[in-house]
């Protein structure tokens, strides 16, 4: 007696199945490339957000220091010997730096001041006052654009804005800084940032005078309203990130601020 032999029949998967699978992987492969490129491009915007605001940190300590710095030496200085080697005055100023009657200091554009100004200031100072031959400098921060420049000459006898305004002078110091935007500019920021900008372009350096016993806004100083009198510099710094959010598209803003202090007393 012979024994049927059984046919035993392998399936495989049917195209159908096939292409199903084939459209879950790509779906899901899909899925983790975007999450990829998202993740990709938020880490090069978040990258970029702590580059930019660590520049304008580093930048606001420098203006502090300088500021700090200002008027050196001390007015018992025999200053006639060594006219390059003591300072005239904390600031300088412009236009009249070489006449007696200096400019009358405003903010928000007032005033009579070129310099010192809302976005341009020169720090007359000796950077290195522990060496006895050490020339004081004329220190200029001046906002062109969105990039706040910096630069320093040896003091002499020409007039601190014309020469801290030479070719090659003045370099790039802090980019995207946005306190001078336009008026649509402002608008735009105002939406996710409601409280910058109250009353349109903020002011990088706002001032305080010394005004008899008492310290002022220089422009209500009255008649201590002059760069020497100058007692406190304001630095504020509103700079946004070279990209917007990578989610949200809102612009990445942060202000900064400083106070530097004058130590020496009126020059």
């Amino acid at each position: 007696m012979r024994r049927a032999r059984g046919k035993v029949r392998q399936r495989g998967f049917t195209l159908v199945e096939l292409l199903v699978a084939l459209g879950i992987f790509l779906i899901v492969t899909g899925a983790a490339f975007s999450l990829l490129g998202s993740s990709q491009k938020h880490s090069q915007t978040e990258s970029q957000v702590l580059a930019s605001f660590q520049e304008a940190r580093l930048g606001l300590d420098q203006i502090v220091r300088d500021v700090n710095d200002a008027g050196y030496p001390p007015p018992t200085f025999f200053q006639s010997l060594y006219p390059y080697l003591s300072t005239s005055a904390p600031f300088a100023w412009g236009p009249g730096y070489t006449v007696p009657t200096p400019c009358q200091i405003g903010t928000g554009g007032g005033g009579t001041c070129n310099t010192p100004g809302d976005f341009d200031i020169i720090i007359e100072t000796n950077p290195n006052p522990q060496d006895a031959t050490s020339q004081v400098q004329w220190i200029r921060y001046q906002l062109q654009g969105t990039t706040l420049m910096r630069g320093m000459v040896p003091k002499d006898a020409s007039d601190p804005a014309i020469a801290t305004a030479a070719a090659g002078i003045l370099a790039p110091f802090v980019q995207n800084v946005i306190n001078n935007s336009t008026p649509a500019q402002i608008a735009q920021y105002q939406v996710s940032y409601p409280s910058m900008f109250p009353t349109g372009p903020v002011p990088i350096f706002s001032y305080t005078c010394d005004s008899g016993t008492l310290q002022v806004a220089c422009p209500f100083a009255g008649a201590a309203n002059a760069p020497a009198n100058i007692r406190e510099v304001i630095v504020t710094l509103i700079v946004a990130a070279p990209a917007p959010d990578a989610t949200t598209g809102v612009p990445r803003v942060v202000q900064l601020t400083g106070r530097g202090r004058r130590v020496n007393p009126n020059q």
